[in-house]
Protein backbone atom coordinates (compact mmCIF):
# COMPACT_ATOMS: atom_id res chain seq x y z
CA UNK A 1 0.00 0.00 0.00
CA UNK A 2 1.36 3.42 -0.98
CA UNK A 3 1.01 6.60 1.03
CA UNK A 4 -1.43 7.82 -1.66
CA UNK A 5 -3.59 4.76 -1.05
CA UNK A 6 -3.62 5.61 2.62
CA UNK A 7 -4.73 9.15 1.83
CA UNK A 8 -7.49 7.94 -0.47
CA UNK A 9 -8.84 5.61 2.19
CA UNK A 10 -8.90 8.14 5.04
CA UNK A 11 -12.45 9.37 4.40
CA UNK A 12 -13.87 5.86 4.35
CA UNK A 13 -11.96 4.97 7.50
CA UNK A 14 -13.41 7.99 9.26
CA UNK A 15 -16.88 6.80 8.27
CA UNK A 16 -16.08 3.37 9.71
CA UNK A 17 -14.99 5.08 12.92
CA UNK A 18 -18.28 6.97 13.19
CA UNK A 19 -20.26 3.81 12.55
CA UNK A 20 -18.31 1.94 15.22
CA UNK A 21 -18.85 4.73 17.73
CA UNK A 22 -22.59 4.56 17.01
CA UNK A 23 -22.45 0.85 17.75
CA UNK A 24 -20.55 1.50 20.98
CA UNK A 25 -22.93 4.00 22.54
CA UNK A 26 -25.87 1.77 21.60
CA UNK A 27 -24.22 -1.37 23.00
CA UNK A 28 -23.35 0.38 26.25
CA UNK A 29 -26.90 1.67 26.63
CA UNK A 30 -28.53 -1.67 25.85
CA UNK A 31 -26.24 -3.70 28.11
CA UNK A 32 -25.87 -0.99 30.79
CA UNK A 33 -22.16 -1.77 30.47
CA UNK A 34 -19.20 0.26 31.69
CA UNK A 35 -15.94 1.30 30.00
CA UNK A 36 -17.58 3.27 27.19
CA UNK A 37 -15.06 6.12 27.46
CA UNK A 38 -12.14 3.68 27.14
CA UNK A 39 -13.72 2.01 24.12
CA UNK A 40 -14.34 5.32 22.36
CA UNK A 41 -10.75 6.45 22.82
CA UNK A 42 -9.23 3.52 20.91
CA UNK A 43 -11.65 3.35 17.96
CA UNK A 44 -9.39 5.25 15.55
CA UNK A 45 -6.41 3.07 16.47
CA UNK A 46 -8.40 -0.08 15.70
CA UNK A 47 -9.82 1.33 12.47
CA UNK A 48 -6.33 2.29 11.29
CA UNK A 49 -5.04 -1.20 12.08
CA UNK A 50 -7.86 -3.13 10.43
CA UNK A 51 -8.47 -0.97 7.35
CA UNK A 52 -5.55 1.35 6.64
CA UNK A 53 -2.34 -0.41 7.56
CA UNK A 54 -1.88 -3.16 4.99
CA UNK A 55 -1.93 -5.82 7.73
CA UNK A 56 -2.94 -9.36 6.81
CA UNK A 57 -6.11 -9.32 8.87
CA UNK A 58 -9.71 -10.09 8.01
CA UNK A 59 -12.04 -13.10 7.82
CA UNK A 60 -10.06 -14.51 4.90
CA UNK A 61 -6.97 -14.78 7.12
CA UNK A 62 -8.70 -16.30 10.15
CA UNK A 63 -7.04 -19.71 9.86
CA UNK A 64 -3.91 -18.59 8.04
CA UNK A 65 -0.71 -18.93 10.07
CA UNK A 66 0.76 -16.06 8.05
CA UNK A 67 -1.84 -13.63 9.39
CA UNK A 68 -0.79 -10.63 11.45
CA UNK A 69 -1.95 -10.55 15.06
CA UNK A 70 -3.82 -7.64 16.63
CA UNK A 71 -4.18 -7.92 20.39
CA UNK A 72 -6.41 -5.57 22.36
CA UNK A 73 -4.60 -5.78 25.67
CA UNK A 74 -6.98 -3.25 27.24
CA UNK A 75 -9.70 -5.87 27.32
CA UNK A 76 -12.18 -3.65 29.14
CA UNK A 77 -12.60 -1.88 25.77
CA UNK A 78 -13.69 -5.14 24.12
CA UNK A 79 -16.86 -3.54 22.75
CA UNK A 80 -14.66 -1.53 20.38
CA UNK A 81 -12.89 -4.65 19.15
CA UNK A 82 -16.19 -6.54 18.67
CA UNK A 83 -17.65 -3.64 16.70
CA UNK A 84 -14.60 -3.45 14.45
CA UNK A 85 -14.61 -7.20 13.84
CA UNK A 86 -18.31 -7.16 12.97
CA UNK A 87 -17.96 -4.25 10.54
CA UNK A 88 -14.89 -5.96 9.07
CA UNK A 89 -17.05 -9.02 8.35
CA UNK A 90 -15.78 -11.56 10.87
CA UNK A 91 -19.37 -12.07 12.08
CA UNK A 92 -22.78 -10.43 11.70
CA UNK A 93 -23.27 -6.93 13.05
CA UNK A 94 -26.62 -8.17 14.39
CA UNK A 95 -24.67 -10.12 17.03
CA UNK A 96 -23.59 -6.83 18.62
CA UNK A 97 -27.06 -6.57 20.17
CA UNK A 98 -26.13 -9.49 22.44
CA UNK A 99 -23.13 -7.70 23.95
CA UNK A 100 -23.01 -8.17 27.71
CA UNK A 101 -26.05 -10.45 27.79
CA UNK A 102 -26.28 -13.73 29.67
CA UNK A 103 -24.37 -16.51 27.87
CA UNK A 104 -23.41 -14.13 25.06
CA UNK A 105 -20.48 -14.77 22.77
CA UNK A 106 -19.61 -11.10 23.35
CA UNK A 107 -18.72 -10.77 27.06
CA UNK A 108 -17.62 -7.45 28.50
CA UNK A 109 -14.04 -8.75 28.59
CA UNK A 110 -13.05 -10.98 25.67
CA UNK A 111 -12.21 -14.62 26.04
CA UNK A 112 -10.13 -16.49 23.49
CA UNK A 113 -12.06 -17.41 20.34
CA UNK A 114 -15.36 -16.11 21.76
CA UNK A 115 -15.93 -14.83 18.23
CA UNK A 116 -13.73 -15.03 15.12
CA UNK A 117 -10.93 -12.50 15.19
CA UNK A 118 -10.32 -12.45 18.95
CA UNK A 119 -6.79 -13.81 19.31
CA UNK A 120 -6.49 -14.03 23.10
CA UNK A 121 -8.36 -13.45 26.35
CA UNK A 122 -7.48 -10.03 27.73
CA UNK A 123 -8.57 -7.72 30.49
CA UNK A 124 -6.19 -8.85 33.18
CA UNK A 125 -4.20 -5.76 32.44
CA UNK A 126 -0.54 -5.89 31.51
CA UNK A 127 -0.47 -9.29 29.81
CA UNK A 128 -1.18 -8.44 26.18
CA UNK A 129 2.32 -7.31 25.32
CA UNK A 130 3.85 -10.51 26.67
CA UNK A 131 1.44 -12.49 24.49
CA UNK A 132 2.23 -10.42 21.42
CA UNK A 133 5.96 -10.70 21.99
CA UNK A 134 5.63 -14.48 22.39
CA UNK A 135 3.73 -14.69 19.11
CA UNK A 136 6.43 -12.62 17.41
CA UNK A 137 9.18 -14.86 18.76
CA UNK A 138 7.33 -17.94 17.50
CA UNK A 139 6.96 -16.33 14.07
CA UNK A 140 10.67 -15.52 13.96
CA UNK A 141 11.64 -19.08 14.90
CA UNK A 142 9.29 -20.42 12.22
CA UNK A 143 10.56 -17.86 9.69
CA UNK A 144 7.14 -16.28 9.23
CA UNK A 145 6.74 -12.58 8.52
CA UNK A 146 3.75 -12.10 10.81
CA UNK A 147 3.49 -8.84 12.72
CA UNK A 148 2.19 -8.41 16.26
CA UNK A 149 0.28 -5.21 17.04
CA UNK A 150 -0.59 -4.78 20.72
CA UNK A 151 -2.98 -2.00 21.76
CA UNK A 152 -2.53 -1.08 25.41
CA UNK A 153 -3.93 1.45 27.85
CA UNK A 154 -1.63 3.95 29.49
CA UNK A 155 -2.61 2.46 32.86
CA UNK A 156 -1.18 -0.87 31.79
CA UNK A 157 2.24 0.76 31.72
CA UNK A 158 2.07 0.63 35.53
CA UNK A 159 2.49 -3.15 35.34
CA UNK A 160 5.88 -4.80 35.78
CA UNK A 161 5.04 -7.53 33.27
CA UNK A 162 4.85 -4.88 30.55
CA UNK A 163 8.43 -3.84 31.16
CA UNK A 164 9.64 -7.44 31.27
CA UNK A 165 8.19 -7.89 27.79
CA UNK A 166 9.64 -4.52 26.81
CA UNK A 167 13.13 -5.75 27.72
CA UNK A 168 12.64 -9.12 26.03
CA UNK A 169 11.57 -7.87 22.59
CA UNK A 170 14.70 -5.86 21.72
CA UNK A 171 16.95 -8.52 23.26
CA UNK A 172 15.61 -10.91 20.60
CA UNK A 173 15.50 -8.30 17.81
CA UNK A 174 11.73 -8.63 17.42
CA UNK A 175 11.39 -5.79 14.95
CA UNK A 176 7.92 -6.93 13.83
CA UNK A 177 6.33 -6.06 17.18
CA UNK A 178 4.49 -2.80 17.71
CA UNK A 179 2.85 -1.55 20.87
CA UNK A 180 0.33 1.26 20.53
CA UNK A 181 -0.38 2.98 23.84
CA UNK A 182 -3.84 4.54 24.00
CA UNK A 183 -2.63 7.51 26.05
CA UNK A 184 -5.96 9.06 27.08
CA UNK A 185 -4.50 10.35 30.40
CA UNK A 186 -7.07 8.59 32.60
CA UNK A 187 -7.14 5.44 34.68
CA UNK A 188 -10.06 4.00 36.59
CA UNK A 189 -9.69 6.23 39.63
CA UNK A 190 -7.94 9.34 38.40
CA UNK A 191 -5.48 10.99 36.06
CA UNK A 192 -2.69 8.67 34.95
CA UNK A 193 -0.04 11.13 36.11
CA UNK A 194 -1.56 11.20 39.61
CA UNK A 195 -1.37 7.43 40.00
CA UNK A 196 2.05 6.65 38.51
CA UNK A 197 4.74 8.79 36.91
CA UNK A 198 4.43 7.79 33.24
CA UNK A 199 5.96 10.79 31.53
CA UNK A 200 8.11 11.03 29.50
CA UNK A 201 6.54 7.82 28.22
CA UNK A 202 8.18 7.70 24.78
CA UNK A 203 11.60 8.14 26.37
CA UNK A 204 10.91 5.23 28.72
CA UNK A 205 10.28 2.93 25.74
CA UNK A 206 13.40 4.22 24.02
CA UNK A 207 15.43 3.51 27.15
CA UNK A 208 14.22 -0.10 26.97
CA UNK A 209 15.55 -0.43 23.40
CA UNK A 210 12.46 0.42 21.36
CA UNK A 211 12.06 2.89 18.54
CA UNK A 212 9.32 5.23 19.82
CA UNK A 213 7.14 7.81 18.09
CA UNK A 214 4.31 10.02 19.29
CA UNK A 215 1.20 10.61 17.18
CA UNK A 216 -2.27 12.09 17.40
CA UNK A 217 -4.26 8.99 18.34
CA UNK A 218 -7.28 10.25 16.41
CA UNK A 219 -5.38 10.90 13.18
CA UNK A 220 -6.26 7.68 11.38
CA UNK A 221 -3.92 8.41 8.47
CA UNK A 222 -0.93 8.95 10.77
CA UNK A 223 -1.73 5.81 12.75
CA UNK A 224 -2.15 3.73 9.61
CA UNK A 225 1.13 5.03 8.22
CA UNK A 226 3.03 4.12 11.38
CA UNK A 227 1.64 0.58 11.35
CA UNK A 228 2.22 0.19 7.62
CA UNK A 229 5.91 1.08 8.12
CA UNK A 230 6.54 -1.84 10.49
CA UNK A 231 9.32 -3.02 10.48
CA UNK A 232 10.73 0.45 10.03
CA UNK A 233 14.37 -0.41 9.36
CA UNK A 234 15.66 0.39 12.84
CA UNK A 235 15.91 -3.31 13.74
CA UNK A 236 13.94 -2.52 16.89
CA UNK A 237 10.38 -3.12 18.05
CA UNK A 238 8.28 0.03 17.78
CA UNK A 239 6.25 1.86 20.40
CA UNK A 240 3.61 4.32 19.24
CA UNK A 241 2.40 6.71 21.91
CA UNK A 242 -1.06 7.64 20.65
CA UNK A 243 -2.36 10.78 22.33
CA UNK A 244 -6.10 10.24 22.62
CA UNK A 245 -9.17 11.66 24.36
CA UNK A 246 -11.26 9.41 26.56
CA UNK A 247 -14.84 9.39 25.25
CA UNK A 248 -13.72 10.72 21.84
CA UNK A 249 -16.55 11.48 19.43
CA UNK A 250 -19.29 12.39 21.88
CA UNK A 251 -18.86 15.93 23.17
CA UNK A 252 -20.32 15.44 26.64
CA UNK A 253 -18.27 12.29 27.22
CA UNK A 254 -14.90 13.61 26.10
CA UNK A 255 -12.23 13.74 28.83
CA UNK A 256 -14.86 12.92 31.48
CA UNK A 257 -13.80 9.90 33.54
CA UNK A 258 -17.36 9.31 34.75
CA UNK A 259 -17.82 7.47 31.46
CA UNK A 260 -15.36 4.85 32.65
CA UNK A 261 -18.30 3.50 34.64
CA UNK A 262 -21.48 5.08 33.31
CA UNK A 263 -23.65 3.98 30.42
CA UNK A 264 -25.88 6.45 28.56
CA UNK A 265 -29.56 6.74 29.37
CA UNK A 266 -32.12 7.04 26.58
CA UNK A 267 -31.79 10.82 26.21
CA UNK A 268 -28.00 10.69 26.28
CA UNK A 269 -28.01 7.91 23.69
CA UNK A 270 -30.20 9.99 21.39
CA UNK A 271 -27.89 13.01 21.73
CA UNK A 272 -24.78 10.89 21.16
CA UNK A 273 -26.22 9.27 18.02
CA UNK A 274 -27.16 12.68 16.65
CA UNK A 275 -23.56 13.85 17.10
CA UNK A 276 -22.25 10.73 15.38
CA UNK A 277 -24.38 10.97 12.24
Amino acid sequence: MTSNALVRSTNSMEEFAKKIRRHLVTMSHNAQAAHLGSALSCVDILVAAYWGSGLNVGPEYENNLQRDRIILSKGHAAAALYSVLAVKGYFSENALSTYGCYKTCLPEHPKMCCVPGVEVATGSLGHGLSLGVGMALAAKIQQRLSKSIVIMSDGECNEGSVWEAAMFAPAHSLERVMVIVDFNLWQATGRSREIMSLQPLADKWRAFGWDAVEVDGHDIHALAGAIFALPNGSGKPVAVIAHTIKGKGVSFMEDDNNWHYRSPNADELKTALEELR
